[in-house]
């Protein structure tokens, strides 16, 4: 009888390096936003993986920085819990990049006794002498690592990652049932995609400064009727969210149906209301209202 493998396989790197993209490549569906923008990822989001014999647990952690206020330290609280259970750590890094912006993180990926395979993305925007020229470069900075060249948005060399994966993991039986995507509950997903899209439109401080609350979710079988509260810390920042004439919130809400339609399967009604949260992102208990409470 074939023996049965599975294990966590947590993901690293410092913000920007396409961590989500290739979390999704693996998965086969969009669980983490992806926008250019950095911190797009604020929590530790599961891709859970099956086939016959192997269960493949994948973790999506925030974009590793230096933290400047309480939700950042929070962030960076998902990031320490995924040194802690990963059977297999992939540290992602881009070329050019030379280290973590976190030197404690680096230390720890050093001194790793856990399998780590360094994933060299997006490879399709470098020559092959400036390719080889990072290989050797991250082979002196950690040798003990495999180095293994990807473009996460290309699809170009994730099977073959993922088949390493396979190789690494340890024999054990399923952590979660055989037919979970993910272990976030469905609200979580209408937050995120509403606050993709803010990301995506609004400048400066904003997409920093929100946090979404889906506050109704009800699906019948042709319908998902959803309810949700964009935050904000200050009066000023309610007004551009809801742009003039209500412009700008609408084109969020058209946009954040149109891809929970396609994730859900079904049609779906969004009503988007804004309010004025006063320094959520520093309030510890905020923080552990909207599930950063590592």
């Amino acid at each position: 009888m074939q023996k049965h493998k599975a294990g966590f396989v947590n993901i690293i790197g410092n913000p920007n390096v396409g961590k989500s993209t290739l979390m999704n490549a693996f998965v086969g569906e969009k669980l983490s936003i992806i926008t250019s923008k950095a911190q797009t990822t604020r929590h530790r989001i599961l891709g859970i993986v099956n086939g016959s014999d192997f269960q493949v647990i994948l973790s999506d952690t925030p974009g590793i920085i230096k933290p400047a206020y309480e939700l950042q330290s929070s962030m960076m609280g998902f990031v320490k819990s995924a040194f802690e259970d990963a059977d297999v750590l992939l540290y992602m890094v881009e070329i050019g990049e030379k280290a973590l912006k976190d030197e404690h993180f680096f230390e720890k990926i050093r001194n790793s006794k856990i399998p780590i395979l360094l994933l060299l993305n997006k490879i399709d925007q470098a020559s092959q002498e400036l390719l080889e020229e990072q290989v050797q470069y991250w082979q002196g900075q950690l040798p003990t690592v495999e180095i293994h060249p990807v473009s996460a948005l290309n699809n170009f060399n994730v099977k073959a990652v993922f088949e390493r994966i396979l190789e690494l993991l340890p024999e054990s039986p399923p952590f979660y049932p055989k037919d979970q995507l993910t272990d976030k509950p469905e609200r979580f997903f209408v937050n995120e995609t509403i606050r993709e899209k803010i990301l995506m439109h609004y400048k400066k401080e904003i997409p920093y400064s929100v946090e979404i609350e889906t506050e109704e979710f009800l699906e019948d079988e042709e319908i998902i009727r959803m309810r949700a509260v964009i935050m904000v810390e200050r009066d000023s920042q309610k007004g551009i969210i809801i742009g003039h004439k209500g412009t700008a919130l609408k084109r969020v809400g058209v946009e954040a149906r149109r891809d929970l339609e396609k994730f859900f399967g079904k049609q779906v009604h969004i009503e988007l209301y804004v309010k004025v949260n006063k320094n959520w992102r520093s309030d510890p208990n905020q923080l552990k209202r909207f599930g950063y409470n590592n």
